[in-house]
């Protein structure tokens, strides 16, 4: 193809094919190898010269890049134009994601330079740099980072979102904004459940200004990049760092070797652990300070064959989220609602775990008014401090458990009952005991479906006529990543997609976020909720006191309005807060 003609679908006449070469001469090489690709399918029977062709209108029309809109259009997926495009340029495809990063090699590029060049290092051997770039036919740019550089680069081509992310991780202004002052991190109160560290071996390296300051880094980072949990996990080639955003976890960075046994020190150190113990599994907790922001921080560790282990929960005493917030639509809120405020029986919040159970009950926790009612709750742990509710936290080696305080509870005078998770027969008995003598009772249960929590209660031996007459509902709920609102856009995605989600997904809008500075170029920014909710009347009691099997449940709840979680999710897809890919993620299709 040359450039005195053009590509090959530019067919007008003379005079307007002329002008169209000469434009497509003008393009940028990257864009001209994209054409070329495009054209490659064409002549392969992949696309249509009329579906390219169009594709090329709206690219001059809206300025898109065009290869987003070959993949935001379905032609071809992203690894796909990678892996043509590498072929074209002489060089590897590969995504980053799926790569170990030397980290020692951060140090040989000025942040100014991976930003300006939109280059990322990988790794260094025999003097020879490899670094990830979107844009290899760039020339002018990686020839420029060479000689600055004064060494022999070797290119690799990469996603432009996972260079970005990783920039921006490693190098870029989001990171720099993070507090890194040494004694930024300041511990306010050791877990009071553990007794003092048992020896003092390994506390001196622990305490080491290089070990303190590293620790204290990794939290704030994880607390300005909004982690829920952190998890270190020690590896042959060192110690494995990841961090929970948004429910997914993300590499941070491998630390060598050595440094792993004085990290694991040192955050044992923190939650009151023993510092000498690394042949069983612990538990801690501490609070601490960052930035003025207050957090609770539960750590566990455990033995593996490389060495010890550790997962940091992150809790914010400052979010507590409302009800505004959780992601109920329309009757669901209402019926919601109105549960809570009955005088007694119980409400049940089901899913696996880390689906926001125990944050759909706080959030019920502060719409009852706490000034006119007696509020108390279990919990394992205290996840978040509420104004107006007598919280416990349990504690076995001190005998305090779910069916020990709920009996001491019921002592108190209650109006409300909020119990962490109902585990047990003894728990349940006791739970639903309550919801009958005039209490109301909040709870979690692990099902799958609302209907399912009704089986659960009977495996756990509760009889049919005490879940009939006390059970007000059911809501069973999972997690997706909510789309940025400020990169936010309508896209086609393929018709795969759409069938996986059945009749419901036929002619659905769908949007995604294309990643911003807001979303740390993510495309999500925070989660939310997709729920099923049954409320239990006259005739659902009626069916439960008959043993009525779970299809007729349904058949029940379907007749007064039920949806399923998939049904939320299709409609909150809809109205572009989450993505089709992030449903089926989290409750697969039906």
């Amino acid at each position: 193809m040359s450039c005195a003609n053009g590509p090959f679908f530019l067919q007008a006449d003379p005079l307007e094919r002329n002008h169209q070469g000469m434009q497509y001469c003008l393009m940028s090489l990257r864009m001209q190898k994209i054409i070329a690709v495009a054209e490659d399918l064409v002549k392969e029977g992949r696309i249509a010269a009329d579906q390219l062709k169009d594709v090329l209108e709206t690219q001059k029309k809206e300025g898109k890049e065009l290869g987003d809109l070959l993949i935001g259009r379905s032609l071809l997926t992203e690894k796909e134009l990678n892996d043509r495009l590498a072929v074209k340029a002489g060089v590897m495809s590969a995504s980053l994601e799926s790569m170990q990063h030397d980290v020692s090699v951060f140090k040989l590029m000025l942040p100014e330079q991976v930003s300006r060049w939109k280059i990322f290092p990988i790794s260094e051997k025999d003097g020879k740099l490899t670094v990830a770039t979107a844009d290899p036919f760039d020339l002018a740019t990686l020839d420029e980072a060479r000689a600055e550089l004064g060494r022999d680069i070797e290119y690799i081509l990469a996603p432009k979102r996972e260079i970005d992310e990783a920039i921006l991780k490693h190098y870029g202004e989001t990171k720099k904004k993070k507090p890194t002052a040494h004694g930024s991190v300041e511990v306010i109160d050791y877990d009071l459940r553990q007794e003092a560290p048992k020896s003092d071996a390994g506390a001196g390296v622990a305490q080491a200004a290089k070990v303190v300051s590293e620790v204290d880094h990794l939290l704030q980072y994880a607390l300005g990049e909004r982690a829920s949990d952190i998890h270190l996990e020690p590896t042959r080639e060192g110690l494995k760092i990841r961090l929970r955003i948004d429910g997914i976890l993300e590499k941070f960075m491998v630390l060598p070797p050595g440094m792993q046994a004085a990290i694991l020190s040192r955050i044992k150190i923190m939650g009151g652990m023993d510092v000498a113990e690394h042949r069983i599994s612990q538990d801690g907790r501490t609070r601490l300070r960052i930035g003025g922001k207050e957090l609770d921080i539960r750590i566990a560790t455990y033995p593996t064959m490389f060495g010890e282990a550790a997962a940091i929960r992150m809790l914010s005493t400052e979010n507590v989220i409302t009800l505004d917030s959780l992601g109920f639509l329309g009757k669901d809120r209402e019926v919601f609602e109105k549960l809570i405020q009955r005088p007694h029986g119980i409400l049940l919040v089901t899913g696996p775990t880390g689906s926001g159970k125990t944050t759909t009950l706080y959030a019920a926790l502060q719409k009852i008014d706490r000034d006119k009612s007696h509020v108390l709750s279990v919990e394992d742990p205290v996840e978040n401090e509420i104004e107006g509710v007598d919280q416990t936290q349990i504690n076995p080696r001190a005998g305090v458990t779910f069916p020990s305080a709920l009996r001491a509870m019921l002592r108190q005078d209650p109006d409300v009952i909020m119990v962490g998770e109902i585990r047990d027969q003894e728990t349940a008995e006791i739970s639903l005991g309550a919801a009958m003598t005039g209490h109301l009772v909040l709870s979690t249960l692990h099902t799958n479906t609302a209907i399912g929590a009704i089986a659960r209660l009977n495996d756990l031996g509760m009889e049919t006529y005490l879940i009939s007459s006390t059970l007000l509902g059911v809501i069973s709920q999972r997690l997706v990543r909510r789309i940025c609102q400020s990169c936010k856009e309508l896209v086609n995605v393929a018709p795969e997609l759409l069938s996986a989600l059945g009749p419901k997904g036929l002619g659905l809008k769908t949007y995604r976020g294309k990643g911003c500075s807001e979303c740390e170029r993510r495309g999500f920014r925070g989660r939310v909720g997709i729920f099923e909710l049954v409320e239990v009347d006259e005739e659902f009691r009626v069916l439960i006191n008959n043993h009525a099997p779970d299809i007729r449940l349904k058949e029940k709840s379907a007749a007064a309005g039920f949806h399923s979680i998939l049904e939320d999710g299709i409609e909150k897809i809809g109205q572009g807060i989450t993505t089709i890919e992030e449903v089926l993620r989290v409750c697969g299709a039906d």
